[in-house]
């Protein structure tokens, strides 16, 4: 699945190479809170990339699917190893096999899934 690449990527001592997983009319929505970030190319995602705090983050799937050209995740991220919130995101991969369209929603204050379920199946970093 591509979208668990991004995020493995996203995680890596290098998250500025995500942009390589990413189509160049690439369109992103990044609902925070308090805020969205949005972009409609891999240059903005870059943009973004570049202004995140560097902190070690590391985003822990525990449910992933796919159905045909869309993908979506949930999990939990971690900064400094410390719990910070949930995500629910969704992409749709275009035929060269690249990220065409991301959107995901972070919440500090709601789990979807408890995170210390023991039905992860994935490949999770943490």
């Amino acid at each position: 699945m591509t979208l668990l690449a991004y995020f493995a990527s996203m995680d890596s001592p290098h998250p500025e190479r995500t942009v390589d997983l990413l189509e160049p009319g690439f369109r992103f929505l990044l609902a925070l809170p308090g805020k969205e970030v949005t972009g409609k190319s891999r240059d903005d995602f870059a943009a973004y990339i570049a202004q995140r705090n560097p902190v070690r983050r590391a985003h822990k799937i525990l449910r992933h699917s796919r159905d045909g050209d869309l993908e979506t995740v949930y999990g939990i991220v971690t900064e400094d190893g410390r719990y910070t919130g949930s995500f629910l995101s969704a992409a749709v991969t275009a035929p060269s096999g690249l990220l065409a369209r991301y959107q995901s929603f972070f919440t500090t204050d709601f789990e979807l899934v408890d995170r210390n379920t023991d039905r992860n199946t994935d490949r999770s970093r943490t």
